[in-house]
C-alpha cells in the first residue's frame, strides 16, 4: 500500500525558525550567564582614578597628626598658584587644630574626611563603621561649616560593608592610583620620581601633610613644576569625578588591593 504525506511548507518554515531562535536564545543565556549582573544596579565602589583624555590630575593630602607640615605645604601651593587640591582630614586632628583647618578651608582647597579613629574599619561592626564616619562628619561640619562628601578611609582599608555604609551616609570612598610613599621619607628625588613617572590622565595622587612626612613640602614644588611641564592641570577630586562619567577602577574589597597597602600611621 502506498502512503502519501502532505506537508504545509509555511508551517514547516515557521517551526524551523522558531526552533533556531530557541536554540540561539539558550546559547546566549549560557554564554552570558556570568554577565547577567550587568543589568542590576552596581554596588558602591571606591574611586582610584577617572578615565579621561584630558591632562588633569588630582593631588591629595592626608593629615592625621602634627602641626609642622601642613602650613609649609599650603605655602608651597599658594606660591605655585595651585588652587585645586584635596585634603583628607582626620576628625581628631581637625578638632585639635581648628586654625589650620580654617586656613585650608579659607584657601579654597577641598576638604574630605579621613575618618575618626585611625584604624582599619573593615574590622568593625556595621554599627561601629557608621559611628566612626558619623563622628568625623560632625566634627568636620562644625570646623568647616559643611559636611564633606568624600572620604579616604584610614590606611586605605575597606570592604564591601564599609563601601555600602559610606554610600548610605552620602560619601564617595576615594583611594589613589599613584602613591608617593612620602611617609617613608625616602628622599626628595625619590618622591618626585615616583609621582611624576607614575602620573597619568585622571590620576589621583596620594601625598601626606602629617608630621611623619618630612620631605613632602620639599618635593612638592618640583612635582608641581614637572607635572605642569608635561601639560597637566590640577583639579580637586570632586572636579575630577564631575568632569566626566566615572568609569574608574572598581574595587569592592580592600583585600583585592593589598599590594598597595601601607602600614603607616598618618
Amino acid at each position: 500500500m502506498n502512503h502519501f504525506f502532505v506537508f504545509n511548507g509555511r508551517r514547516i518554515k515557521k517551526a524551523f525558525f522558531l526552533t533556531v531562535a530557541a536554540i540561539l536564545s539558550v546559547a546566549v543565556i549560557w554564554v552570558e550567564k556570568n554577565n547577567l549582573s550587568v543589568f542590576a544596579p552596581h554596588p558602591p565602589a571606591a574611586v582610584y582614578n577617572v578615565p579621561t583624555d584630558r591632562k588633569v590630575i588630582a593631588l591629595t593630602f592626608d593629615i592625621s597628626w602634627g602641626e609642622k607640615r601642613a602650613e609649609p605645604i599650603i605655602e608651597v601651593l599658594k606660591a605655585k598658584n595651585v588652587q585645586n587640591v584635596t585634603f583628607f582630614l582626620s576628625s581628631p586632628w581637625s578638632k585639635a587644630h581648628p586654625d589650620l583647618v580654617k586656613k585650608i578651608a579659607e584657601s579654597g582647597y577641598e576638604i574630605g574626611s579621613h575618618g575618626h579613629k585611625h584604624d582599619n574599619y573593615s574590622q568593625y561592626s556595621d554599627e561601629e563603621i557608621r559611628r566612626q564616619i558619623t563622628i568625623a562628619d560632625g566634627i568636620l561640619r562644625e570646623a568647616t561649616g559643611k559636611s564633606p562628601t568624600l572620604i579616604r578611609l584610614p590606611n586605605g582599608d575597606f570592604d564591601k560593608r564599609v563601601l555600602r555604609i559610606a554610600d548610605e551616609l552620602n560619601y564617595k570612598v576615594i583611594q589613589w592610583d599613584t602613591d608617593s610613599l612620602d611617609w617613608k621619607n625616602p628622599g626628595v628625588d625619590t618622591i618626585v620620581n615616583r609621582v611624576v613617572e607614575s602620573a597619568h590622565e585622571g590620576d589621583i595622587v596620594l601625598l601626606h601633610a602629617s608630621d611623619s612626612s618630612k620631605q613632602t613640602h620639599e618635593a612638592l614644588p618640583v612635582i608641581i613644576d614637572q607635572l605642569r611641564a608635561k601639560g597637566y592641570e590640577f583639579v580637586t577630586v570632586s572636579q575630577l569625578i564631575n568632569q566626566t562619567e566615572t568609569k574608574s577602577k572598581v574595587v569592592q574589597d580592600r583585600s583585592a588591593w593589598n599590594e598597595l597597602a601601607s602600614p603607616y600611621f598618618i
